[in-house]
């Protein structure tokens, strides 16, 4: 019998054996990047386009023309991993499904109450999103649960076959369950899910809090399981069609996905937990930069990730990505998910913690009636995309910005794949801001890119500088296809001594799939105040959640010796609101220990600590994960082609129109070359500007050393 919430799982499901062939394949909203890394560790890359109106075609697409162009036969390929925006794509347009919640007696509006807080403190127009759910589709049901899981008023069985009745007739796609205490016993939510399903039938996609969040705050639980319905029905409905298209492609390989905590899962678990994959696609750039800087001994590192559409910085802190579990979908520009709250839908599952601004290739440019010049966040996209692309686009973009300058190749990109028009471009950006503002064009459009890196720079600032880091004291690690045009300029400006371009730039992204490990997270809420607080008691939590990670990924086909599970506690003083995470020893449990933890993670997060308070152990989860085979020198080998000749570019008033000398990566074997410098390849451009050295490391990797600022 399948679990009365979420979908049965595949038992049985076939593991990752690292074998001949593995397929990485990362949608974008302007292109689809598509990695195929073979046994001997060369990585072979194709971008196509994406398809919007369909984007299993463009998966399916790219797939097939790189294994045609690798002489690779589509059976040779065992393992399909893949990063969607399918997610967060249904959130940001309002497509999910047609979704209704059923919450304890009582509780109906805790979506509208939410939490005091605004993401733009002084604006009186500030409308706060509708929620997901409206209310005419919002039941209240009598029940009650305590905190400590003891049953205060039985469910009402009649209400929820009522309520079943209700949703049959109205048509509703996906449920939510979310009862007050249901982190402490499930009993009464896992109850009225057997009563809808057997009313309404297996159809109905349905999201218990206590699967998906077992923890305390009703808010953040209702909202978390309110997303993760909405999504179920649209996310199952691609992953289908995904799984039908690939096997009619010839590509029988078990598939992967992306979680936005940066491990992969199997297509079962993600229709299960589809909330998980919000942001599938820039955990995957995060978990390459981690792999990059294990291979090049750099212990902090800043991640910037410019695209198409948007620019995503991130935080590695001793090679580990700077996780967080409180975050926000449909929030628009995330700059950061600590400082900017309440203006999207409350999720707290574990993430990345990513920085993320609408400024990417395709953002628009536009001058409006009072000469103010913006750039972004909306996108060209893919369709019709920047006017340079001659596939329909008027209003020009970034990237039409980029080509005037002279910093990407006139004539395509891609490989040739995209043709481009860079006398569209210049005559869009001509006569809509260089006219407007009355400013020769490379004056206005070099104005332009300023403005942009002035906008990514806030990117960075809100995972450093906002959060008590000095960004002097990382490295900046560039990539996505447009990274590498900008990065050099945003470390001048915030005085970061050094930019690394990692190999196959503009795919990159797509190639952290293939290093990504298999992973599942599983938490309790034992809430333990003070002198309550026992090894023993923990003990026994730890135990449990550990069986069920063995369960789950043994589920998945996985060896229970491949597994390796690790345990942390969500604390907080007495009193405190809200949690820092602390990694408990998997060998012996020490209280003690775990306190003087605690208070050092204060002391550095916040500047201070206190010996002397009460702790509490709000949390406690294990994280069970299966190691990825990985190419040990995976995208460090290739050093890319050479190239020859100059191209004309703009760098301000100061340096003017400089005729640039444009050299393919290989060039830069054993030598360093001062800047200006443009180094084109297959997939991006890395500008060097004027006062910058570039050089190449043993790994193949593109070293700027960044002149600083005043």
């Amino acid at each position: 019998m399948p679990h009365p919430c979420g979908a049965p799982r595949e038992r049985g499901a076939r593991a990752l054996t690292g074998g001949r062939y593995r397929l990485g394949v990362d949608i974008g909203g302007t292109f689809t990047d598509v990695v195929l890394l073979g046994d001997d560790g060369a990585l072979r890359r194709k971008k196509v386009l994406s398809t919007p109106d369909d984007y299993a075609r463009g998966v399916v697409d790219g797939a097939v023309a790189l294994l045609a162009e690798s002489n690779v036969e589509p059976g040779l390929v065992d393992t399909v991993v893949h990063a969607t925006t399918v997610a967060s794509n249904a959130v940001l347009e309002g497509k999910g499904a047609k979704t209704a919640l059923i919450t304890t007696q009582g509780f109906r509006d805790v979506l509208e109450m939410r939490r005091l807080r605004i993401p733009v403190l002084y604006d009186l127009q500030y409308v706060k999103p509708a929620p997901l759910v409206p209310r005419r589709r919002r039941f209240e049901v009598p029940e009650r649960m305590g905190p400590k899981g003891d049953v205060r008023v039985a469910l009402d069985e009649e209400a929820v076959k009522r309520v079943a009745g209700a949703l049959a007739d109205d048509g509703v796609e996906a449920l939510a369950i979310s009862m007050l205490h249901a982190y402490a016993n499930p009993e009464h939510e896992l109850r009225a899910a057997e009563i809808v399903r057997e009313t309404v039938g297996d159809g109905l996609f349905i999201t218990c809090s206590s699967d998906v969040l077992p923890e305390i705050r009703e808010y953040e639980r209702t909202s978390t399981a309110v997303v993760n319905a909405y999504l179920g029905p649209t996310v199952r409905g691609y992953l289908s069609s995904l799984l039908d298209a690939l096997r009619g492609a010839g590509l029988t390989a078990p598939l992967q996905i992306m979680q936005s905590s940066g491990g992969i899962m199997s297509p079962e678990a993600a229709i299960e937990r589809p909330a998980l994959l919000l942001e599938s696609g820039p955990a995957a750039g995060v978990v390459a930069c981690a792999h990059l800087a294990s291979q090049v001994a750099e212990d902090n590192m800043i991640t910037l990730d410019m695209g198409g559409t948007t620019a995503k910085a991130a935080l590695l802190e001793n090679r580990r990505p700077v996780k967080t579990t409180e975050y926000e979908v449909g929030a628009g520009i995330n700059l950061s998910s600590k400082l900017i709250k309440g203006g999207g839908y409350a999720i707290r599952l574990p993430f990345i913690d990513i920085s993320e601004i609408g400024a990417g290739g395709g953002s628009l440019v536009s001058v409006d009636e009072f000469g103010i010049t913006t750039v972004g966040p909306e996108s060209a996209g893919a369709d019709p995309g920047p006017v340079c692309y001659d596939l329909g686009g008027e209003s020009p973009t970034l990237t039409d910005t980029f080509v005037s300058l002279g910093y990407v190749k006139p004539e395509s990109i891609a490989g040739g794949a995209v043709k481009l028009n860079a006398a569209k471009a210049r005559e869009a950006l001509q006569e809509q801001v260089a006219d407007p503002l009355g400013k020769p064009l490379l004056e206005a459009a070099y104005g332009v890119y300023e403005l942009a890196i002035a906008t990514m720079t806030r990117a960075v600032k809100a995972v450093t500088t906002y959060r008590g880091r000095d960004p002097r004291d990382f490295t900046l690690a560039c990539f996505g296809g447009n990274g590498a045009v900008t990065g050099a300029a945003i470390a001048r400006v915030l005085n970061i001594p050094r930019v690394l371009v990692p190999p196959a730039p503009g795919v990159f992204s797509a190639a952290g799939l293939l290093v990504s490990d298999i992973e599942h997270e599983f938490t309790r809420t034992p809430f333990l105040r003070g002198d309550a607080i026992s090894a023993a008691a923990l003990e026994r939590d730890y135990d449990a959640l550990e069986e069920q990670a063995r369960v789950a990924l043994v589920d998945e086909g996985f060896r229970a010796e491949t597994i390796t599970l690790s345990r942390s506690a969500e604390m907080r003083y007495s009193g405190q609101a809200y949690e820092l995470s602390v990694a408990v020893k998997d060998d012996d449990i020490d209280v003690a220990r775990m306190i003087a933890d605690f208070n050092a993670e204060h002391e550095r997060t916040y500047g201070h600590a206190s010996d002397s308070d009460p702790v509490d152990v709000v949390s406690v989860k294990v994280l069970g994960r299966v190691e990825a085979a990985r190419a040990s020198a995976l995208l460090t080998s290739d050093q890319g082609g050479r190239a020859s000749g100059t191209r004309a570019a703009y760098f301000g008033e100061e340096h003017g129109v400089l005729e640039t000398p444009v050299i393919g990566r290989g060039d830069l074997a054993g030598t360093t070359r001062e800047g200006p410098l443009l180094i084109d390849e297959y997939d991006a451009t890395c500008v060097v500007p004027p006062g910058c050295r570039a050089s190449l490391d043993a790994l193949g990797n593109i070293v700027i050393d960044v002149e600083r600022s005043a």
